[in-house]
């Protein structure tokens, strides 16, 4: 039986001082600026590749029940929801050419998902089907967002290759004029937006980049007309070719024990290893995880949430990676129950987190062959300062002739690029194919980055109402002077590592604020007193991550090094706690968003 050594006053302190130095290394001052969007210039990085031309088609100028902006998860699942309720006229506006969301961008070879496929992957029981991997594939995953979709009959209505360019309130119908790229406006008795945090690529300001004179593409665009293969591997058309790869975040520790079996060499460029914790990826069938019980997969999704929100579990019923650490997502997550306060649980906190982070070291000693690989490979940070990755194949490529790792964090990342290739330091590493797995801009999407405008009674702009005092919101979902809108999303909710079942736990209430509205002939609006009543709860037991997150490794958790302040943005008790008050307040309350409708109707 081996024991675990738990580290003493001077080796916590030593761990503090190599973060502090580790930090210091890759932090710049231009912050987020590093990065430049994929539009304008760059904008044929975010061009979808997934269909063959954009079909013609005349601008609508109907009317339907709801509107919902975005196709994926959160979008399906209200489409879903609100079918339950019997509404009638759905119309999903998505920006790609099918539903999918992420899942539709994102298929580059090896993507999988990181939440186990039983918890992830919503709506099981509603449609009967058991995942076939612990962790599914990205297409399994794809598949089963068309499945509900086609389900609960959203194709008929839904408009793909469109995006929403502003929705606008008209007093006289009471409905929302929703314009879109493609000449379309429509009148929506009802507006949801799940737009998402991450759905805009975004890639590296590195001087020169327009030069490259060799093939390059973003990992959420990938380019299987030049590479060849599938998301399963195959890529044929990289033999021969010398592959850079820039990014090792999520993405990047699935991608690049793909590149390395097909590619001639592979360049890693790295800025700040990920922490790669075991996978263990398997096939799974319906008794390994008691699939033969009705209500199966409602019973384990809720015992994953509990377990990673820090609320108790009789068992542990999904047992992997996220469970076994739970205890120290309480950093990474601003809705994380806490059992106790003050600096006793900061030291056993501290102590825990070295633990595994030790842990992780280790396994890459044990893992990669070349010392000095190995030492550039370390996480030298703690656990929640990034998300935690999981691979059983990551490692192992760097123990191939055909990778090196290129470690760019004293050079602030590649220096430029030039015609044939990347410069970091004082050489050039001579190029055929680029590819960036540098993620996305976190929250440059919908209406909180100002690109969807919307205007509400009177005209008020929503950024403008909120530029004074901050968003203002009743349970994250609707805001006064903005009626029947209900927004989607982590604004004012509850967050956790499974997003899907916090997205489905919004949809269940979005549908239901739609139903009350409909049988009570009514608007729906909470008053200004109902949202500082919000407000008000969500600043009381804020959690304070502030200083936590000022010492970690430049990311996107942390603005890039400049810090991430502590604001009143999330529900403070938990997600379990967070659903419980919803269930509760539709059961009691929802009569208090209600107001009667005063435009005359006409058919």
């Amino acid at each position: 039986m081996t024991t675990t050594h738990l580290p003493d006053p001077d080796e916590l302190d030593t761990l503090r001082q190599r973060y502090s130095l580790e930090r210091e290394r890759r932090v710049r001052p231009d912050g987020a600026r590093q990065y430049r969007p994929a539009e304008a210039d760059f904008g044929y990085y975010a061009a979808d590749p997934y269909v063959d031309g954009v079909a013609g088609r005349e601008p609508l100028k109907d009317t339907v029940d709801v509107a919902v902006v975005g196709g994926g998860f959160g979008g399906i699942l209200a489409g879903a929801r609100m079918r339950q309720q019997g509404v009638g006229r759905v119309r999903i506006v998505e920006k790609g050419g099918d539903f999918g969301g992420t899942w539709y961008w994102n298929r580059y070879p090896g993507i999988h998902c990181d939440i186990e496929s039983h918890v992830y992957l919503p709506m099981l029981d509603e449609t009967g089907y058991v995942p076939e991997w612990k962790y599914a594939p990205g297409e399994e995953i794809r598949r089963h967002a068309v499945r509900i979709a086609e389900k609960y009959d959203l194709y008929p209505d839904a408009l793909f290759s469109t995006a929403v360019t502003s929705l606008t309130w008209d007093e006289a119908t009471e409905t929302w004029i929703v314009a879109t790229d493609r000449g379309d406006r429509f009148h929506a008795t009802y507006v949801v937006t799940s737009t998402g945090t991450m759905s805009e690529p975004k890639l590296p300001g590195i001087p020169g980049i327009e030069s490259f004179r060799g093939h390059t593409f973003h990992t959420s665009r990938w380019d299987y007309s030049y590479t060849g293969g599938t998301p399963g591997g195959g890529l044929s058309g990289l033999k021969g070719k010398r592959v850079g790869i820039v990014g090792t975040g999520a993405t990047g520790v699935q991608v690049i024990p793909m590149l390395a079996e097909d590619a001639e060499h592979v360049y890693v460029f790295q800025r700040t290893p990920s922490s790669v914790d075991v996978r263990d990826n398997r096939r799974t069938t319906a008794e390994d995880v008691g699939a033969d019980r009705e209500g199966w997969a409602h019973e384990r999704r809720e015992n994953f949430l509990r377990i990673v929100s820090g609320e108790p579990a009789v068992r542990d019923l999904v047992a992997d990676g996220w469970t076994a650490s739970a205890a120290l997502l309480e950093k990474l997550l601003p809705s994380f129950r806490r059992a106790q306060e003050g600096p006793s649980f900061e030291a056993e906190y501290e102590v825990a987190d070295a633990v595994k982070m030790n842990e992780l070291r280790a396994r890459v000693e044990r893992s990669v062959d070349d010392a000095a690989t190995a030492e550039k490979l370390k996480p030298w940070y703690r656990y929640a300062c990034k998300r935690p990755t999981f691979s059983d194949k990551y490692y192992a490529a760097f123990n191939r002739d055909n990778v090196s790792l290129v470690d760019t964090a004293d050079t602030h990342g590649i220096e430029r690029i030039t015609e044939h290739g990347a410069v970091v330091g004082d050489r050039t590493y001579e190029l055929d194919c680029l590819i960036f797995a540098t993620g996305f801009s976190v929250g440059v999407s919908g209406i909180l980055s100002g690109k969807l405008p919307v205007h509400g009674r009177g005209g008020t702009q929503l950024l403008h109402a909120w530029a004074q005092q901050g968003p203002r919101t009743l349970h994250g979902f609707t805001g006064n002077g903005f009626p029947n809108l209900i927004h989607m999303g982590s604004l004012h909710n509850a967050s956790s590592v499974n997003f899907t079942h916090v997205l489905d736990e919004q949809a269940v209430h979005a549908a239901a604020l739609v139903a009350a509205a409909e049988a009570g002939r009514a608007v729906v609006e909470p008053s200004p007193e109902a949202e500082d009543a919000w407000l008000a709860v969500l600043a009381k037991g804020a959690a304070d991550h502030e200083w936590f997150h000022a010492e970690c490794t430049p990311g996107y958790y942390n603005r890039e090094g400049l810090g991430r302040p502590n604001t009143a943005s999330a529900f403070p008790h938990g997600a379990v706690a967070f659903h419980e008050l919803l269930r509760r307040w539709r059961e009691e309350s929802i009569a208090e968003v209600l107001r009667p409708r005063t435009a005359v109707e006409t058919n």
